[in-house]
């Protein structure tokens, strides 16, 4: 299977989502398709719909009209919690560790959340996948430590990795870039661009254009709730209603 392939079924497919907040529409009638191993920029100015598109996907959000499938099943009602176990997971521009557990804790929490029952996965196998998991992210050497000592960068992995413990086959990362440095940033990328190597289906949200175009093979661009443009990023980037509304020219 190659990323993204245009043979197979989606792994997600939203149709017609509409969200609503009292006489506020966030979301306009999205539809759209994203492919198993498909690396799917998202992007919009402030207010565009974009968080509320994730947080309708994960399951935070109730729709009002609209269908979620996720690898052939309807999810449009299930809880969040059954979403993570469907094999979703997301990562948070602020990072919401256990700040009273060390790094290695709280991937464990992760991947014992998630666990099949039948596996019946023992302590010492949570840890083992867990160090897996940090030896990838490149915090092996933080496993022990507490996260309220890890700088910017490593809570930014650190909360990758924690998504990542609950063995997603889709990964949202929200903004995991913000306001990290140039170095920092490719960092982060680097890292992303290595777990859709892995066959997994990420969506990223980001602000930073580098960052977008250099990870997407498609970018859809939100405004006020409606998508104005998808496809490949050089399309995207070329479209006058994106330059006019994402980048104010």
């Amino acid at each position: 299977m190659t990323a993204g392939d245009t043979t197979l079924a989606p792994l997600l497919r939203i149709g017609a989502l509409t969200k609503r907040f009292g006489g506020f529409t966030a979301l306009d009638n999205v539809s759209v398709d994203i492919r198993p191993g498909e690396r799917f920029g998202l992007i919009g100015p402030n207010g565009s719909g974009k968080t509320t598109l994730i947080n309708c996907i994960s399951g935070a959000f109730r729709t009002d009209p609209a269908t979620i499938v996720f690898n052939g099943e309807d999810i449009t009602r299930l809880p969040p919690h059954v979403r993570t176990r469907r094999g979703i997971a997301r990562s948070f521009q602020i990072p919401r560790p256990f700040r009273s557990m060390t790094v290695i804790e709280n991937l464990m929490v992760a991947a014992d959340f998630t666990s099949a029952t039948h596996l019946r996965l023992t302590a010492e196998d949570h840890r083992d996948q867990a160090m897996a998991i940090l030896r990838e992210m490149g915090l092996a050497a933080k496993a022990e430590a507490r996260v309220t000592g890890l700088s910017q960068v490593e809570l930014r992995k650190m909360e990758l990795a924690r998504a990542m413990a609950t063995r997603p086959k889709l990964l949202i990362s929200d903004e995991a870039m913000a306001g990290l440095s140039g170095s920092e940033v490719d960092e982060v990328l680097d890292l992303l661009l290595k777990l859709a190597g892995e066959s997994i289906t990420i969506i990223m949200i980001e602000h930073i254009m580098q960052a977008v175009m250099r990870f997407s093979e498609r970018i859809m661009c939100l405004d006020a709730g409606r998508i104005i443009a998808i496809g490949q990023p050089s399309e995207v980037m070329a479209n006058a209603r994106v330059q006019e509304a994402y980048l104010g020219t």
